[in-house]
């Protein structure tokens, strides 16, 4: 590449530095979210700070930003959000929906005065703060929504088995999200976190109280290796969470004994691409980037043949890998009936 053009690509990454905090801040302040419920009339910034409960004039400051990042348009003093980008990053139900992924990345780079500790001498840090775990819920909002409109397409007779009432285990739950999900889905079906994080563990019992899910949802206060189950579900779920925690192959062991004959283990997750190839792309890109913000606490995403291995170190068969459109991967094994 030309000197010329690289150095330009590398001034596009300095801006798209400040074009995710921009959106963070668009985010967390709900500005994005009003000037979608202003509808085509949009609103002045100092509407959008009144609406907003913020000051006029840094807003003003986000807005020119917002606007110079092509985040949203201006029509003389108005400003406009498309519904293109509104659904983006606020639609949290949908596939497509990023505003976790700028919650995540940005809330996890405030960590990152200690990554040139790890890379020096290979430390870890041993606890995130809470913010982290939050922001990785927002992440996992788009995880619910593949599960529920690729993963079941892909795997309809696990549809079939939830509808009819099911014995389910979600490992390493965060804050119980997906469990409410799939416990309004599925009616007939019975549910079971489980989580050691004290901060995750506490939003997901308070999640489930507030849903009215307590006779249906339990929180179990563990780490997934520790669990006891043995023949009790039909499903065991990892959802993102495989490679955070601190013996994968012991978790993937325990979740296998919880399984009933026929149970089904199923990990939805985003691996690490195999080749060069598919590394230099700008999936490649984001997810070894995660991969990066994994290794300061410990964690390690890994690649489709990684996985596999780590399925034959816990005694398990190999698992079927299923490539989803969102880039996910589902990894799937199942109990002899």
């Amino acid at each position: 590449m030309r000197l010329d053009d690289r150095f330009d690509d590398l001034v596009m990454s300095l801006g798209g530095f400040y074009r995710a905090w921009v959106i963070q801040l668009g985010l967390e302040l709900g500005l994005f979210a009003a000037l979608r419920g202003a509808g085509g009339g949009g609103l002045t910034t100092n509407e959008l700070a009144a609406a907003t409960g913020t000051a006029p004039d840094p807003i003003a400051i986000w807005c020119r930003a917002a606007y110079a990042s092509d985040l949203v348009d201006c029509d003389t003093d108005r400003i406009h959000l498309d519904e293109s980008t509104a659904s983006i990053l606020l639609d949290f139900d949908r596939p497509e929906y990023l505003g976790g992924q700028f919650a995540y990345t940005v809330t996890a780079s405030l960590d990152y005065g200690d990554m040139a500790q790890l890379l020096q001498t290979g430390r870890t840090v041993a606890v995130r703060p809470p913010r982290y775990h939050r922001s990785i819920e927002q992440l996992t909002r788009q995880d619910i929504a593949v599960f529920f409109e690729e993963a079941l397409a892909a795997l309809p007779d696990l549809v079939t088995r939830l509808a009819n009432g099911a014995d389910v285990v979600d490992l390493h739950c965060g804050g119980g999200r997906w469990l409410v999900a799939v416990a309004r889905r599925f009616p007939a079906s019975r549910l079971v976190g489980v989580e050691a994080e004290p901060d995750s563990t506490a939003r997901a019992m308070r999640l489930v109280r507030e849903a009215g899910l307590e006779d249906r949802i339990r929180i179990e206060a563990r780490e997934v290796a520790a669990i006891t189950h043995e023949r009790a579900f039909d499903l065991a779920y990892f959802q993102h969470a495989l490679h955070e925690l601190p013996d994968p192959a012991a978790a993937l062991a325990a979740a296998w004994r919880a399984l009933r004959p026929g149970g089904r283990l199923v990990v939805l997750g985003w691996c690490l691409p195999s080749s060069l190839d598919d590394l230099a792309t700008l999936h490649g890109q984001l997810i070894t980037g995660v991969a990066l913000d994994e290794a300061l606490n410990g964690g390690r995403l890994r690649t489709v043949e990684e996985h596999a291995l780590l399925f034959a170190a816990a005694g398990l068969p190999a698992p079927l890998a299923i490539a989803l459109p969102s880039d996910a991967t589902l990894l799937v094994a199942q109990k002899p009936a």
